[in-house]
């Protein structure tokens, strides 16, 4: 493994992005090192960058979605090799940062590259659908079938509703529902647009987003017009549409798994919330193996690319321009991917 590598580091908050050569750690006995190919961007990278909301020190190292090849692994490490082309979800510390050409991870923040997939298509996948699996497992008490076979559900969940599905965790979490509920009504919101993919994905029905605004016909498309079981947002559409929690049945569990995005909502005193945010499912029953997991169903046909992929540049400089982009709003159903 070469003894430096180039960072593509932000020196302060608000500030500019600027390549820098550093010196390249040696991974931990349970860690592995991945040589970057591709690096999906996502809206906590803009906010890192505008409000360093989770940076510690500077100069930060952002990035959490990544493809690459496996440079190095320690010592405890056995699932991967040097040379094996991997996705992998990423970290805040400087070592951990997708955006440079060698970043070093957990082990289990990585799973094999499907064959049919491309770099870039393989960086568009890890955030959105870790989060997803855990406002699944932690927000809904509903184990995934693949993680954890022997794990029953804590509630009877036989409808819910998952507002924002054009996202990508809202698609994700589409998926993962209807492997965990394959004969439960899965509903969502989200443009008309979507609509058709959405469904080709497991949705029972979508709705266009004004129908947050009174759910009736949501609460119509479910059994006896009850209402929904559980709500999983992604995008907290409920923050400014409060309406929505009247598509919940007022006899069922009244689930609410809000995905973190900073905006607070008003949760009405009867439902049960849970406020979550993604690595929450590495705590959970056979969670360690969530990426892995992900890699085998994608290569069985299982799981689908929740958002288009838009390759938006070829090297580190094109991240600023793009994270610019999707901070002024206006990107939907597509993934922002660079190559590197």
């Amino acid at each position: 493994m070469s003894n430096n590598h180039l960072q593509y580091q932000l020196s302060e908050k608000g500030g500019q992005f600027a390549l820098a050569s550093v010196s390249t750690p040696p991974p931990g006995p349970n860690e592995i090192s991945i040589r970057t190919r591709a690096v999906g961007l996502n809206g906590l990278d803009w906010k890192n960058r505008a409000f360093g909301i989770m940076i510690q020190a500077w100069p930060a190292v952002l990035g959490v979605d990544a493809a690459g090849v496996v440079e190095a692994v320690g010592d405890e490490v056995t699932a991967f090799q040097p040379g094996d082309e991997v996705f992998s979800l990423a970290g805040m510390e400087p070592k951990a940062g997708a955006f440079q050409e060698l970043f070093t991870v957990p082990a289990h923040f990585v799973g094999k590259k499907p064959s049919a997939l491309t770099f870039e298509q393989a960086a568009s996948l890890p955030i959105v659908t870790v989060t997803a699996a855990a406002a699944v497992t932690v927000g809904l008490h509903l184990p995934l079938p693949h993680l954890d076979p022997t794990g029953t559900s804590e509630y009877k969940l036989e409808s819910i509703l998952v507002l924002g599905g054009s996202s990508g965790i809202g698609a994700a979490a589409i998926q993962y529902l209807r492997l965990a509920l394959p004969d439960a009504t899965i509903l969502t919101t989200s443009s008309r647009q979507h609509h058709e993919r959405l469904l080709s994905l497991g949705a029972t029905r979508c709705f266009e987003r004004r129908a947050q605004d009174d759910p009736i016909d949501i609460r119509s498309s479910t059994s006896h017009g009850a209402g929904v079981d559980a709500i999983i947002d992604p995008v907290a559409a409920a923050a400014n549409q409060l309406a929505v929690f009247a598509a919940l049945n007022p006899n069922g569990p009244q689930l609410y798994s809000q995905v973190v995005t900073g905006q607070n909502v008003a949760v009405p005193e009867e439902v049960k919330a849970s406020v979550l945010f993604g690595r929450q499912i590495f705590g959970t029953k056979g969670g360690t193996a969530v990426l892995q997991g992900l890699s085998e169903l994608l290569e069985e046909g299982k799981f689908q690319l929740p958002t288009r992929v838009e390759v938006v540049g070829n090297d580190f400089e094109a991240i600023q321009p793009a994270l610019e982009t999707l901070m002024r709003g206006g990107v939907s159903g597509n993934k922002y991917v660079v190559s590197i």
